[in-house]
């Protein structure tokens, strides 16, 4: 469930973006990246693509990739290609430098200002260089980054500058992060989930070692995110504060406090439901409270729960609960259920508004190289139910073949929306 003002991010899954995809996929940081795979071929076809990775020498790492995608009639949507172009070169003795070029461009199309379509850029380009900072010992770890994006129309302000250098000891963990994302910035084949702000985000924690007992290590954690917009007046920020607990069987039990500051910088709806809106410029303040708790990894029967509780914008409050339970019939069979149950509570004409997201998913592995997976999700926010089964054959090594069946149905009434069928043969090529 979404209930935040701006656009997740969901991991790729499929292997082709995943195989030694580190270059194109961890440049930047996770709201920061100038390239990502899932922006292409997820409900447009790809036509076809290529991809080439490996190392130079000891010391230079190259990829390069080039995706084309088909044309999409019912919302205008030309053929786009993507080009990815990335070269790391190692130094020191764990550090590396980085250098990575995205180019987006649509093929054969000319932005029409009385087009009945969506209009869409003729090219998007980014250009991004970042050392990656490693210590021999590892005490000492960070990244210091600048971007830069091209764009037919561009005025300035559409650089990327950010950075963070992190202490680490077997008490201490210090970081010190800050970024800054010109309001012109864009990104259109990564992520980029807002522009036009200065943030600033320091952590620190310590960690308490008790001689016995249960508790391997305890401690106090301070986590905060201030936003300014380019006038650097404060727009948001979050102070949460925190006590972990580590048990010596690797279960996790954390209690947390959380102080939240928004003025917003555009109409929001805070049940993203399409009831109302919350005006640009109002002040929102409130706290929260909660649990988290994560059972042992090594048992057969696993779980965790995380509880929220507290003030959520306009005078109101928040409950969301959420649960993961996993049961391992070993090596054959895992099953797992994941739940999310949150309950908003705001003065009129929102009211009391409750959202459920559920889904079961076994793993079943029949040999070596046979793999069966099954989940079912209902996610009641956006009244959707979907069945995914893969039936996987691993017949050499990374070369598969998939069958996979998707259901997808309305909730509300019950009905198809849409269902496939799809095989899917993948042969790696290994010179």
């Amino acid at each position: 469930m979404d209930l935040s003002r701006y656009e997740l991010l969901y991991p790729e899954k499929r292997q082709f973006f995943l195989e030694n995809g580190d270059q194109f996929n961890n440049f930047g940081y996770t709201d920061i990246r100038p390239f990502f795979s899932r922006r292409i071929g997820l409900g447009v076809p790809i036509e076809f693509g290529a991809r080439l990775s490996g190392k130079l020498d000891k010391n230079w790492r190259i990829g390069a990739m080039d995706m084309q995608t088909g044309t999409v009639d019912s919302i205008g949507l030309p053929q786009q290609n993507f080009a990815v172009l990335a070269l790391q070169r190692k130094v020191f003795s764990r550090s590396n430098i980085g250098f990575l070029w995205v180019n987006k461009q649509s093929i054969d199309y000319q932005p029409g200002k009385d087009s009945a379509y969506p209009q869409y850029t003729s090219y998007n380009r980014t250009f991004g260089l970042e050392y990656n900072l490693a210590s021999p010992n590892n005490f000492w770890t960070g990244k210091q980054l600048v971007m830069k994006s091209f764009t037919p129309g561009s005025t300035g302000k559409d650089w990327v500058v950010a950075g963070n250098l992190q202490y680490s000891s077997k008490k201490w963990l210090i970081n010190g992060a800050y970024q800054y994302i010109g309001a012109n910035y864009k990104a259109e084949a990564g992520y980029i989930p807002r522009v036009g702000y200065i943030r600033i985000d320091p952590q620190v924690s310590y960690y308490f070692f008790p001689s016995g007992g249960s508790v391997l290590s305890h401690g106090p954690q301070w986590f905060s995110n201030f936003y300014y917009n380019e006038k650097f007046k404060t727009t948001d920020n979050e102070n949460i504060v925190d006590w972990l607990f580590t048990f010596r069987n690797k279960a996790t039990l954390t209690l947390v406090g959380m102080q939240d500051y928004v003025q917003l910088q555009a109409p929001f709806d805070p049940t993203n439901t399409g009831i109302d809106s919350l005006s640009t410029g109002t002040i929102h303040k409130w706290f929260t409270g909660g649990v988290d708790f994560y059972s042992k990894p090594q048992s057969i029967f696993t779980y965790d729960f995380s509880i929220r509780y507290g003030g959520y914008y306009d005078n109101g409050n928040k409950l969301t609960i959420l649960n993961d339970v996993g049961f391992r019939l070993q090596p054959f069979v895992s099953i797992t259920m994941t739940t999310s149950y949150t309950v908003l509570d705001l003065p009129k004409p929102w009211g009391n508004t409750s959202f459920l997201l559920i889904g079961p998913r076994i793993d079943v592995t029949f040999t070596n190289s046979l793999y069966l997976t099954a989940y079912v999700q209902y996610n009641q926010q956006i009244k959707n139910m979907n069945i995914n089964t893969r039936l996987q054959w691993r017949y050499k090594p990374a070369s598969d073949f998939f069958l996979v069946y998707t259901d997808n149905y309305y909730t509300t009434p019950f009905s198809v929306r849409n269902r496939a069928v799809v095989l899917k043969f993948n042969y790696w090529w290994n010179l």
